[in-house]
């Protein structure tokens, strides 16, 4: 039912399938081939049986698990297999990808996939046979490993996998080290002519390319932020809304190439998803097409320290740290550690599913999740992916890097060269967001002791290396007796952090330490003020006011405690300082980075004690009140999920975090852009411009914005439609299921259904899944499918006939152009939810006004999925009877907008599928047609 075809990485010639029994499930039905014999259709138990007794052939087993009911499923994944032969290659989890990425034909129709997966099988066997298989190198020494972990794939693959005539390197002798580069000297002070910027922009988009003087325009506008500034402590500050299809990533990148070629400085990029990541990685290459003349590169993408592969922990977990199936992802991410580009495991090039097939677990564990790097002190810190990563961005002309990670390095940077002073922040609607979790603090136990641990490190022999103070400065601490008893004192007044066991131990009425006791007495007035009756599992908070005194006494108890620990900690840095001025014979310049590594962690751990000591003085106000502060917001919350706790707290958030954003990012800056398609608010009662000011942290610098607008250049009026529609009864689950399950039948898939509630998503999913699957339309959903969200979105864009399910991660930043997404459907309007941060900024930013910016800001940034390109087109439907009319200039001027019925809505969409979005038939206008009229729009 299927043949090769001609493949541009692989071979096209036919190869004979691997006999082996092969099984799939979908929601549509379960099929199972035997090793020599006919696929037939089976029932759920019969398939179990099957692969209880024998290994059978799957495609992502945890999603055939989920599908058949039993978690205990295993079996020959063929997504580990491609995994183990291609490592660093991309392939969509599906038999669809698959078939693309090897260069088969697909199978056509559920009943033809397990011969399918035989015959995937033995091309990729094929390949350990090939003399040009690319990724041989270190593959035999991988597998003996894997033979002894018995790993399913592994006895299969021996006999066609040749031991090599010549040892294979260890992966860690393999990789290359970095090397150190002197200081880039500062940013010559440069103008950018205008004709300049047009020429550059004009050779990024290549010759005999459209013309667009939208993009012109913003191009020069974006110019601006790289003249010199003529004040201190105030840059040049960019506001530049660019509707989707002007084309603004080659709209900065044209002014911000020119510059750094002309100044020899660095240009930051930050997004705030990774798509866009990717796609400026793609983008850039027209402005910086290779490599330097010394082989380094121009363009870095940086991310978070949580974001690498650590070879240390690698290490560890290849040397018995990982047992069982995580020790078998260990050996297949030293695999793709030896063909990656970067290092990067979220986000990169090692498959977004791998980590999935192992339960997720094992790909944390192999980050720097705790922030518990050695530096020097790693006997791999020469390789190291992030240290190579952060050298490369101080030497970079273009760094592409995260929200969160720009305001954290401008905060925290270790050296100049690392705080970026020229930054674009494309995504710029949500800078707002990360400031606000960037400048948060929060006094929790998961924090908590994740601090004891860095500072006392395992307390168990079974826990791994030791990372303790101790440990990392034991040469120091032996040679200056104050540093020495600095490191003692720290470790002593640390063990009234919460330890292992600390939840249990809250739960029993038994709390160890100040902390603990803190915890239990924020835990027990969380409960007693509660009054949302959330017996579900819901996280439940109440505000940090009128607090008992228990609750105030355990709070300055808890504050002398985290006094205790950061007293030393300061000392100790004092004392590093010391060292490294006056440095012993022995300190060598890797005990030096060391040493230097070690204050940069103390700083900002001193740091993070500092802020939760403020955050508990404030608690402990005179008469049971607390002190007032007007600029932040306090609160306790106990975190639960489907019943179950797991961290409890005290949290505070700036009421306005650009405050701090402007003193620590803006300020320093010399030009600071921020661009988006819905960075302004099309409020009819106000300037749009407002919104946009204010979360811009301009009002907080010595400058006035300059303000840019780009209009979309799509025809939204011919090519898209809003409909409400009117029927679906809040509340009322069956119909809203119905409605999704119709449209999607309706649209013959290419739906995204955005959902407000988790429990919604997942009631609907399960009740519409198994329809749609007999209809040959895939329905995938977060939360439900075991597979990470990058993996869905990739899955939905692959399959034109599959629809996705989501939250807000969806919402924003998907990018999913052409026919595969025709149809997004809003369970409901997408109201904020009421907890006591957002009560706070809406007492303090006009109420209800408040509210609905921040609903058209999430209606623009969902209908921003449909529209992607010139040729796309689409409904936006809302599944709610009650949608004000003030609302709808969330939606580009002149888009049609309705409210009918679901069948009316049913016809348009089954209309627009085959014959494109009409409009003329009298049951739909203009936003504008229909405020005019009068019609019930309120």
């Amino acid at each position: 039912m299927f043949t090769f075809r001609s493949h541009p990485r692989i071979s096209g010639q036919v190869s004979s399938p691997l006999l082996l029994p092969a099984l799939h499930a979908s929601h549509s039905g379960t099929w199972l081939r035997p090793a020599n014999g006919a696929t037939g259709a089976v029932s759920k138990g019969d398939a179990i049986m099957a692969a209880a007794d024998t290994p059978l052939l799957l495609l992502n087993a945890p999603l055939v698990a989920t599908r058949l009911g039993y978690p205990d499923l295993s079996g020959l994944d063929l997504l580990e297999l491609f995994a183990f032969i291609h490592p660093a290659r991309f392939c969509v989890p599906t038999p669809r990808g698959l078939a693309d990425a090897l260069g088969l034909e697909e199978p056509q129709g559920d009943e033809h996939v397990p011969e399918f997966l035989q015959a995937a099988a033995g091309k990729l066997i094929e390949m350990c046979q090939s003399g040009d298989w690319p990724e041989r190198e270190g593959a035999w020494s991988a597998l003996q490993s894997l033979v002894r972990l018995r790993w399913p794939w592994a006895q299969v693959l021996s006999p066609y996998v040749a031991k090599p005539e010549r040892a294979e390197k260890w992966l860690f002798s393999k990789l290359p080290e970095w090397e150190d580069a002197p200081e880039r000297p500062a940013p010559s002070q440069v103008a950018l002519p205008q004709d300049a910027v047009l020429a550059r922009l004009d050779q990024l988009t290549g010759e005999g390319a459209e013309r667009r003087e939208g993009q012109r325009s913003y191009a020069s506008e974006a110019a601006q932020v790289f003249a010199p500034r003529s004040q201190r402590g105030a840059p040049h500050l960019l506001l530049a809304q660019a509707g989707t299809g002007i084309g603004k990533t080659l709209g900065y990148l044209a002014p911000a190439s020119l510059w750094s070629e002309a100044s020899q400085g660095t240009v930051w990029v930050s997004t705030y998803t990774k798509n866009l990541q990717r796609q400026l990685r793609q983008e850039s290459k027209r402005a910086w097409p290779g490599t330097r003349a010394d082989g380094s590169l121009p363009v870095v993408v940086r991310k978070g320290r949580e974001n690498y592969l650590c070879l240390l922990n690698l290490e560890d977990a290849l040397q018995g740290g990982f047992t069982g199936r995580p020790a078998i992802l260990a050996q297949l991410v030293a695999r793709w550690a030896a063909y990656s580009q970067d290092g990067d495991m979220i986000g990169g090039d090692l498959p977004g599913w791998l980590g999935t097939l192992f339960r997720k677990r094992g790909i944390a564990a192999l980050t720097d999740q705790r922030g518990e790097c050695v530096y020097a002190g790693c006997p791999h810190y020469r390789k190291c992916f992030i240290e190579r990563a952060a050298r490369a961005s101080a030497q970079a002309d273009l760094v592409i890097a995260n929200h969160a990670l720009v305001m954290i390095n401008a905060a925290r940077g270790r050296d100049h060269a690392q705080r970026p002073t020229r930054i674009i922040f494309d995504e710029g609607h949500h800078v707002f967001e990360a400031a606000d979790s960037t400048f948060a603090a929060a006094l929790t136990g998961q924090e908590a002791i994740e601090l004891r641990r860095w500072i006392v490190g395992p307390e168990r022999a079974n826990r791994g290396r030791r990372r303790g103070l101790a440990a990392r400065l034991a040469d120091v601490a032996s040679y200056d007796d104050d540093s020495g008893n600095a490191v003692e004192a720290a470790i002593e007044a640390a063990h009234a952090l919460p330890a292992d066991g600390w939840l249990q131990r809250l739960h029993d009425g038994e709390p160890s330490g100040p902390i603990e006791a803190l915890l239990a007495a924020v835990r027990t007035a969380t409960y007693a003020r509660d009054e949302s009756g959330q017996e579900a599992g819901y996280g439940i908070e109440t505000e940090a006011s009128g607090l008992p005194g228990e609750l105030i006494e355990a709070a300055g108890d808890a504050q002398q405690a985290l006094a205790a620990i950061r007293v030393p900690m300061m000392k100790l840095g004092s004392r590093l300082e010391a060292v490294l001025a006056d440095a012993p014979d022995w300190l060598d310049a890797q005990g030096r980075a060391r040493i230097e590594g070690a204050r940069h962690s103390l700083t900002w751990r001193i740091d993070l004690i500092a802020a939760w000591e403020a955050l508990l003085s404030r608690l402990c106000g005179q008469d049971g009140d607390n002190l007032a502060d007007p600029e932040f917001v306090d609160w306790l919350a106990v975190d639960r999920s489907d019943a179950r706790e797991f961290d409890i707290g005290i949290h505070r958030r700036w009421l306005d975090p650009m405050k701090p954003f402007a003193k620590v990012v803006l300020e320093p800056s010399h030009g600071v852009m921020l661009t988006s398609a819905t960075l302004t608010d099309r409020n009819p009662e106000g300037d749009p411009w407002d919104v946009a000011v204010a979360r811009s942290g301009a009002e907080y610098v010595e400058t006035q914005p300059l303000l840019s607008s780009a209009e979309s250049p799509f025809d939204y009026a011919a090519r898209a439609e809003v409909l409400i529609v009117t029927d679906i009864k809040k509340g009322d689950l069956p119909a809203l299921a119905g409605a999704y399950a119709r449209l999607i039948e309706a649209s013959e898939g290419g739906v995204l259904g955005l959902f407000t509630a988790i429990r919604r998503l997942r009631a609907v999913h399960g009740r519409i899944a198994d329809r749609l699957a007999r209809a040959g339309l895939p329905l995938y959903a977060q939360h439900v499918d075991p597979i990470d969200t990058g993996t869905l979105v990739d899955i939905f864009r692959d399959d034109p006939h599959a629809s996705l399910l989501g939250t807000d991660a969806l919402r924003d930043g998907v990018d999913v152009p052409g026919h595969s997404l025709r149809c997004v459907v809003m369970e409901q309007v997408p109201w904020p939810r009421p907890d006591i941060l957002h009560k706070a900024r809406r007492a303090a930013n006009g109420g209800s006004a408040y509210d609905d910016r921040i609903i058209r800001a999430r209606l623009a940034q969902a209908f921003g999925r449909l529209i992607r390109s010139n040729e796309d087109r689409g409904h936006f439907v809302v599944l709610s009877p009650a949608f004000p009319s003030r609302l709808l200039t969330a939606f580009p001027e002149g888009t049609p907008v309705t409210r009918l019925t679901l069948d009316e809505a049913l016809q348009r969409v089954a209309a627009g599928v085959s014959d494109g979005i009409e409009t003329t038939d009298g049951l739909g206008g203009s936003m504008g047609q229909i405020a005019g009229e009068g019609t019930s729009l309120k």
